[in-house]
């Protein structure tokens, strides 16, 4: 999350329920990401934008005690929750700092085996300039893992005309506060503006889930982009309204229609040191 812009998703306790919730639903994906390449015991690892902390415990338990698992967050209050949970697991080697990822000094250069950053390019003003800090951080002989969504592709089948219009209202407040819904597909494309290079490997999620389910996410979403729909012009506070009834109705009379979620794109690359080991 940043500052230095409109965070779109707002910042509310049904928001933060939110981002928990689906931190677990792709929780095997980010595994699967991770462990591309184990991470050591003992190993310092940065989670950027690490909101609730969800991935942070991922890191701790493969790090071990031995290890450090630093989380940076713009959210203050969010970082220190969800300090004080891990820490209360036993994960006592997890640590926050409050802080801008676009501007700030506190994160030392080659400081981190492992910079983990999972949903956070797609919240900030210029994705290649983050990116270029977040590989600055990555020590010689660490990797720079990144996962964020291509929101392009939510759909359900048969069609319904209201998950037409989330896709209006939702993808149109990203578009209108200058987010790029197709960020995830860009990726190995910012890695190489930011002069990293081609991704050792990618990785590509995606969830097929009926409406009965998936409708309680796209409400979600719906209801936290919608502060900045409606002060955009994009709906009223009635549509928004008619909307949310509109979609609890369709839960309920077309519960097995099929909703795909957005594509989750993984990416990873190790920094070699300068001998090349």
């Amino acid at each position: 999350m940043t500052t230095t812009d409109t965070y779109v998703m707002g910042r509310t306790p049904e928001e933060y329920e939110r981002l928990r919730q689906q931190s677990r639903v792709w929780q095997d994906a980010t595994v699967t990401l991770i462990d591309r390449e184990p991470v050591a015991p003992g190993a310092r690892c940065l989670d950027a934008g690490c909101g609730p902390g969800e991935t942070m415990r991922l890191l701790a338990e493969r790090v071990g005690p031995t290890g450090r698992v630093t989380g940076l967050d713009v959210d203050g209050d969010l970082g220190r929750v969800a300090i004080e949970v891990l820490r209360s697991e036993g994960h006592e080697q997890c640590a926050f700092v409050e802080a801008d990822v676009e501007t700030t000094d506190a994160v030392p250069d080659g400081g981190f085996d492992l910079v983990l950053g999972r949903l956070i390019l797609l919240h900030v003003s210029d994705p290649v300039a983050v990116l270029r800090r977040m590989w600055r951080w990555t020590a010689p002989g660490g990797r720079l893992v990144i996962q964020d969504y291509d929101l392009r592709g939510v759909e359900v089948y048969p069609e319904l005309p209201v998950v037409a219009e989330w896709r209006r209202v939702f993808l149109g407040t990203f578009t209108a506060v200058g987010r790029d819904i197709r960020l995830g597909h860009r990726l190995p494309h910012l890695f190489a503006e930011a002069g990293i290079g081609a991704p050792d490997g990618t990785e590509v999620a995606g969830r097929l889930e009926r409406l009965a389910s998936a409708g309680g996410m796209l409400a979600a979403t719906y209801r936290s982009v919608s502060p900045i729909a409606v002060a955009r012009g994009i709906i009223t506070e009635a549509q928004r309204d008619a909307w949310l009834a509109d979609m609890a109705q369709a839960m309920t009379e077309c519960p097995d229609h099929s909703v795909l979620w957005p594509l989750l794109i993984g990416v990873h690359k190790r920094r070699f040191s300068p001998s090349g080991s």
